[in-house]
């Protein structure tokens, strides 16, 4: 096993792109031109802006603030260790449980009928039981493995996608596209851009894997910026080859396999089996991400007291006990209980994340650099968005939006028994490594 190796500038944008292109272009692309109708493009390009509004203070942070903790260290340096900080930083782990167990269950979705699985429930614990447990065992290999597994899986599912935009875009009815800018499309186009806000959220993964990195203080911000501009170019190709293709009624109708239908008139039924294969890979590797990502982020925080002391422990293969963990419970959420509309839970977990750091790079702007308007007005962009999203989940997953709210309450009240009660050493260092 080499554990030391470092993560090159290429291999930092797999894992970024790898995790952005996960399962919600293929699952949720109907809802988008549902909402949105000819104007879906614009709506990702809308949602590519907000985030590279909060992109801008974790390119300049990550450059400055090296560790596996990512944007809580970040909010760290900012806020300092209180209760705050240390229920964000439960909900910030917590995210990446769900995720696994998310990124199981679409896994499962797609494999069983492709090579025509009886769809049971043992079936489908089997499937999501196995993908779990391979990442995680790639994960014993360390970030060497990771990376280079991830650079493979991505560059796959990448081709894939051109190959969809390339065949598509010779047959495109162009006169199909023309957007609409009246009341109702553009508030639709804005709810759009809300909920695909979701599908660039894995840029911040580059930040908690800066300590593997090799030369972060560059290729940190290089990282961040590329796997955004990669991830919004195949959105609105992908967005503009299935309008040109297929009418909006009929992306509507097909709205759980609309990518499926629309490759159909240029692809034929290979198109089927094109985006069948290209949803695996895609979720594939945003699940070795994912499981990446959350054991750094665990050993992380357990190394700096704000997860259990367990977390950093170095137990099978060498691995921290929270790659383990991480993992197991994600498998065990994805096992035994339904996740309906835990995804638009974990949007609005991350966004308060977000919402934080930029709050962070605002008060220690003359620490570590930046235009400090540039940050207020970004700041300002994502409390716009915060707000949006709690309006659209009350609108349309009012279940959804208490949930939420009650697992920050949950978090909030695990950490403060964690403080008064746990045998928390609050005397650890906590300085993350800076430049």
């Amino acid at each position: 096993m080499n554990r030391n190796h470092k993560l090159t500038l290429t291999e930092a944008v797999a894992l970024a792109v790898g995790t952005m292109i996960g399962a919600s272009i293929f699952s949720i692309f109907g809802l988008g031109v549902k909402l949105a109708g000819v104007n879906l493009p614009w709506a990702f390009l809308l949602s590519g802006i907000y985030a590279m509004a909060v992109a801008y203070s974790y390119a300049v942070l990550g450059r400055k603030i090296i560790s596996g903790a990512g944007p809580m260290a970040f909010i760290l340096k900012g806020l300092g260790d209180n209760l705050l900080t240390g229920t964000l930083s439960i909900l910030y782990w917590f995210g990446f449980v769900v995720s696994i167990a998310l990124f199981a269950k679409g896994f499962a979705g797609y494999f069983l009928p492709l090579f025509h699985l009886p769809e049971t429930p043992f079936y489908h614990d089997l499937v999501m039981a196995g993908l779990v447990l391979f990442f995680t065992a790639l994960n014993f290999f360390g970030s060497k493995a990771v990376g280079r597994a991830e650079f493979w899986i991505v560059l796959v599912k990448v081709s894939i996608l051109l190959l969809f935009i390339v065949a598509g875009f010779h047959s495109i009815h162009w006169e199909w596209l023309h957007p609409q800018w009246d009341t109702e499309h553009l508030k639709g186009m804005l709810n759009a851009s809300i909920v695909f806000f979701l599908s660039y959220m894995g840029f911040g993964l580059v930040t908690n894997a800066s300590e593997h990195m090799k030369n972060p203080q560059k290729n940190v911000p290089r990282a961040i910026f590329i796997s955004i501009f990669i991830v919004m170019a195949i959105y609105v190709g992908i967005s503009v080859v299935t309008l040109g293709n297929l009418s909006v009624p009929e992306i509507i109708r097909a709205s759980e396999n609309a990518l499926a239908v629309a490759a159909k008139p240029f692809l034929g039924e290979w198109g089927f089996l094109l985006v069948s294969v290209g949803a695996l890979f895609s979720i594939g590797s945003a699940m070795n991400a994912t499981i990446y990502g959350g054991a750094n982020i665990a050993y992380a925080l357990a190394r700096n007291g704000f997860l259990p002391e367990h977390f950093e422990r170095k137990v099978w293969f060498g691995a921290p006990a929270g790659l383990y963990i991480t993992a197991g419970l994600g498998l065990f959420l994805a096992l035994f209980f339904n996740l309906n509309g835990i995804a638009s839970i974990t949007t609005a977990v991350t966004t308060v994340i977000y919402l934080f750091v930029l709050i962070s790079h605002y008060k220690n702007i003359d620490k570590f650099g930046g235009k400090k308007w540039l940050v207020f007005l970004n700041l300002l962009i994502l409390i716009f968005v915060f707000i949006c999203l709690m309006r659209y989940q009350w609108q349309t997953e009012k279940d959804a939006f208490i949930a939420g709210w009650l697992i920050f309450g949950a978090a909030f009240l695990l950490e403060y028994v964690y403080r008064r009660y746990g045998k928390r050493d609050f005397s650890r260092s906590r300085v993350f490594k800076t430049h």
